[in-house]
């Protein structure tokens, strides 16, 4: 009976512990030891090879560009989905009425869309000749752009798309952490001088809503990279010339297109790595500087 309590809550825990097991822990387990083969996952002979993966990535220049690229995604994704959303969201609580609900409705409607669909929708927007894009911008008097076919503009088409569909989420995150700071801590701003909205934003609403941005922040790195995977996949296939291949566009490519599975496995390691290492930043150094309401 004894052994029996001892194992009891493990086994209340079992439910969700399974699954995690199953399917994240196993599978990277297994990705570690697939790194170490020279394996198509097909044939039934696996040659291990040591090391020699992950030299041949660290040696490879088109690794490396997806590095840079996946560093480049990073930094425009925190601009368009962690600091534009949060100005948008500041500007929203400034309204009253109904303008205010149709506001916050008409932001939030692309995020309902899959980002298949978001891709379609912009390629027809996106088309050099006909699309709406280029024709808007020749009103101004710009040159029309190849959004997808030239290499500077096509990573910045990959990052519009996906912060187009997923800007309404975190606008609604954002805006709740903003309407979450105590209006009477606002008012004695104000009455000690801070009455601009910059000020406001800066000595206010950005420590108190801290605990959202930091949490924004945390997925928008984690897994703004892998929402970007579609529309590259559907519209650029990494091209042209690599400009829009990234980390987790490279692993897919190695394991399903070239059928390299340990090279596959050896970039899907490091770029775990990467993301961990970001995450431990955030826990040990970003973490401190949060507000948590008592």
């Amino acid at each position: 009976m004894k052994a029996f309590q001892k194992v009891k809550p493990f086994l209340y825990l079992a439910p969700a512990l399974i699954p995690i097991a199953l399917f994240i822990y196993y599978p990277l387990v297994k990705s570690l030891q697939i790194s170490f083969l020279s394996w198509n996952m097909v044939s039934p002979n696996r040659k291990f090879v040591g090391m020699d993966n992950y030299s041949y990535l660290l040696q490879n220049r088109e690794f490396w560009n997806s590095v840079w690229n996946t560093g480049v995604y990073t930094v425009l994704l925190l601009l368009l989905l962690l600091v534009s959303p949060f100005f948008v969201a500041y500007a929203v609580t400034r309204i009253s009425g109904r303008v205010q609900a149709f506001y916050k409705s008409a932001i939030f409607v692309p995020t309902v869309l899959s980002l298949a669909v978001s891709s379609i929708v912009f390629l027809w927007l996106f088309n050099p000749i006909s699309g709406s894009v280029n024709h808007l911008i020749a009103l101004v008097g710009i040159p029309p752009v190849n959004w997808l076919s030239d290499p500077t503009w096509a990573l910045i088409s990959m990052v519009i798309i996906t912060s187009w569909k997923t800007f309404g989420y975190h606008f609604i995150l954002l805006l709740s952490g903003i309407l979450s700071v105590p209006q009477d801590i606002v008012e004695a701003a104000k009455i000690d001088g801070v009455s601009s909205s910059m000020g406001l934003i800066r000595r206010i609403y950005v420590p108190l809503s801290s605990g959202t941005l930091l949490f924004v922040f945390v997925m928008t790195v984690v897994f703004g990279i892998q929402w970007s995977f579609v529309p590259i996949q559907m519209l650029t296939n990494g091209g042209p010339d690599q400009a829009t291949s990234h980390l987790v566009f490279t692993v897919y490519q190695y394991a399903f297109q070239f059928f390299k599975s340990g090279l596959a496995s050896a970039a899907a390691v490091l770029t775990f790595l990467v993301f961990s290492g970001l995450i431990v930043f955030q826990a040990l150094v970003m973490e401190r500087r949060v507000h948590y309401e008592n």
